[in-house]
């Protein structure tokens, strides 16, 4: 299936989650019923600390799609600037945007019409005036080069038919020793060939998920460097029984074949203080 498609599948299911958070209903990761808060899979349940989440508008809580809390883990600063890729219902740009303070900045970028919706409106609820949430897509970052000091996504990356791209584009947005501090699903060697062409799972976080080692080449292809992947969340038979019964499939045949196999990661590298590709005189000025 090529990039488009995948883009155009992923647009509608994010959309019908925003639906239902701007309802009173938890999103869901996969596709199974949302049940409560917290989430409804063991990927996007239990993220967020409630002294995090209490001054954070419900809605976007119910919209949380992540499979990580990377705002806590990305040591963000006061003053600096913050760009979420796929920001959704805007739980980690708001939290963000908390963290960095009134001399920082969080934009949220989205290509969900629904989702940027939902998330205005929780901005105005929130009462924060350093946000900004913008509409594109993160393989065309709509922000000049070198502007942003962190960039931040959670279980988003993996959901793009064009992870090259979008890792190039986050490369050229971030300052000279900015910061990519993401949490993403990532996989331990090889998946049944079922879970890798159902789309369901694509959309759910998982089928998309790059191998670490494809992780780190990426990274380094697209100019960064001190690459680290840091798992943080293990997936178990039970954990990976839940989402593969929520596709249809042979739940208990294949969830033993995926154990240990997907892993909830926080993803750091960093750009470079300068270009090591420049050999003109003005490099180090």
């Amino acid at each position: 299936m090529d990039s488009e498609n995948i883009k155009e599948i992923v647009k509608d299911k994010y959309g019908q989650a925003a639906v239902r958070a701007a309802s009173g209903k938890s999103s869901c990761c996969g596709t199974s019923p949302a049940s409560s808060l917290d989430g409804c899979d063991p990927i996007t349940s239990n993220l967020y600390g409630g002294g995090e989440t209490s001054a954070i508008p419900e809605e976007a809580l119910r919209a949380s799609l992540g499979c990580g809390n990377p705002t806590a883990l990305a040591k963000l600063q006061p003053g600096e600037i913050v760009l979420d890729l796929g920001s959704g219902g805007g739980i980690d740009v708001l939290l963000s945007a908390k963290r960095v303070g009134p001399t920082g900045k969080a934009y949220g970028l989205d290509m969900t019409d629904e989702m940027l919706a939902l998330a205005e409106q929780n901005k105005l609820k929130s009462g924060l005036t350093n946000v900004e949430f913008l509409k594109g897509e993160i393989e065309n970052i709509p922000l000049p080069s070198d502007t942003v000091d962190v960039i931040v996504s959670n279980c988003v990356i993996n959901l793009s038919g064009d992870k090259d791209r979008v890792l190039r584009e986050a490369f050229r947005v971030l300052r000279p020793g900015g910061r990519f501090a993401i949490s993403d699903v990532v996989v331990r060697g090889e998946v049944p060939r079922e879970i890798r062409k159902s789309m369901e799972l694509w959309v759910g976080c998982v089928a998309g998920a790059l191998s670490e080692t494809e992780y780190r080449e990426k990274l380094v292809a697209a100019g960064f460097e001190s690459v680290d992947i840091e798992a943080t969340r293990v997936y178990d038979v039970n954990d990976a029984r839940e989402f593969l019964r929520s596709s249809g499939m042979d739940a208990d045949a294949i969830a033993p074949l995926v154990q240990d196999k997907f892993i909830s990661a926080f993803v750091r590298a960093t750009k470079p203080q300068q270009d090591k590709s420049c050999c003109g005189p003005t490099c180090c000025t």
